[in-house]
């Protein structure tokens, strides 16, 4: 409440990007303080029991989708408001400065954000020389194509982040969905995307086999809302082909169907991917058909459009097993995490269930079938 009543109100009267790298801020100068630990305990979310997804503990489903804290500067204090697990990045291999600005828009009739940030991060090396105390929850990082990496190098490109975060991630997803990298999601196409698996996947094998790492390490794969429905059927079957770990879904859409805010407004921030309350409808029923096409096998993280713990459950009923916020944290606030965990576990006392995992796809019939 305070949050919303005070604080954004505050935060909105700067221009977006400058608010979000001053709450970054703040939360890295706070993240090694008492102030944290008095956080967290303020922001504790409920117990779920065990959630075991792709071979790990989960404390609760709610994450922190990737671009919130690419650079991983503020990761102690993230964890400190009662997420189950934050996703750090995109990395790329090579530093870059991302596009130019503003490439940061808030639509706040829509509850939506408009970014064409272009994977604006320090490197891969930096972050994970960065990454002195790890947040207390499990840490995704999420990695992309270096915008001066040609489409016939991306491979390569890949391959160099993955070896420089496979010590320091506990999953590593990989980003072929931006809109805002030029020919990135042509990586989608089964062909392309099944080179690139490949030799993640046997780098991610001999890697295994030279570390002390005890588990295997889980590769996700992060999938466009936009993709056509005749296309996702292809690509479901080479991410199981290739035993891929999980998938998220989703990323942010070019669509701009559907918006309150006027077209002359949209069409002044120009390009870039949506993402918030408009995405939400279209991510729960890609959820749903993966769900269906996967037969319920690949555990699937829900992004798109989730503020509160009701949006959560639809996602969670159409066939995500974890959840990811990110317009959500930045209109909601610091509290959104307790507040979707707390929430959904009044829905599932309300419906008699006692571990969501029994309300994990129950309603991805009923959203495919319409």
């Amino acid at each position: 409440m305070v949050y919303r009543s005070f604080l954004r109100p505050l935060l909105f009267r700067l221009p977006p990007e400058t608010a979000h790298e001053l709450a970054l801020h703040s939360l890295s100068i706070v993240g090694n303080s008492t102030i944290t630990s008095w956080v967290a305990r303020c922001s504790r979310s409920p117990s779920f029991g065990e959630l075991k997804r792709f071979g790990l503990n989960f404390p609760n489903p709610t994450g922190l989708a990737a671009g919130f804290d690419k650079d991983g500067i503020a990761l102690p204090a993230l964890s400190s408001l009662g997420f189950g697990f934050i996703e750090a990045g995109t990395l790329t291999f090579h530093p870059q400065p991302g596009n130019p600005r503003p490439r940061l828009f808030r639509l706040p009739a829509d509850k939506a954000l408009i970014n064409r940030a272009g994977f604006n991060n320090k490197g891969a090396t930096a972050f994970v020389q960065r990454i002195k105390k790890r947040p207390d929850c499990i840490l995704g990082v999420s990695i992309g194509k270096s915008k001066i990496a040609l489409l016939e190098d991306a491979v390569d490109d890949y391959l160099g982040s993955f070896e420089i975060v496979f010590p320091v991630a506990d999953y590593v997803a990989i980003n072929v969905s931006s809109p805002n990298t030029p020919q990135l999601r042509e990586l989608q196409q089964t062909e392309q995307l099944s080179t690139l698996l490949k030799a993640l996947q046997q780098r991610k094998s001999e890697l295994e086999k030279i570390s002390n790492r005890t588990t295997p390490l889980p590769l996700l794969v992060k999938l466009a809302p936009d993709i056509q429905a005749e296309e996702l059927g292809p690509i479901v079957e080479t991410l199981l082909a290739l035993k891929v770990d999980g998938v998220i879904a989703t990323n942010t859409t070019i669509s701009r169907s559907n918006l309150r805010t006027s077209v002359a407004e949209v069409d002044s921030c120009g390009s870039g991917g949506l993402s918030g309350l408009p995405l939400r409808n279209k991510s729960t029923r890609m959820i749903a058909e993966l769900f269906k096409l996967t037969r319920g096998t690949l555990p699937i993280i829900g992004v798109g459009g989730i503020f509160n713990a009701q949006d959560a459950w639809e996602k969670i009923c159409a066939g995500a097993s974890l959840l990811q916020v990110y317009t959500g944290f930045i209109y909601e606030g610091p509290s959104i995490a307790k507040n979707i965990n707390a929430g959904l576990l009044k829905i599932m006392e309300h419906a008699q269930i006692d571990h969501l995992d029994k309300a994990v796809g129950s309603g991805a019939d009923e959203l495919t079938s319409k």
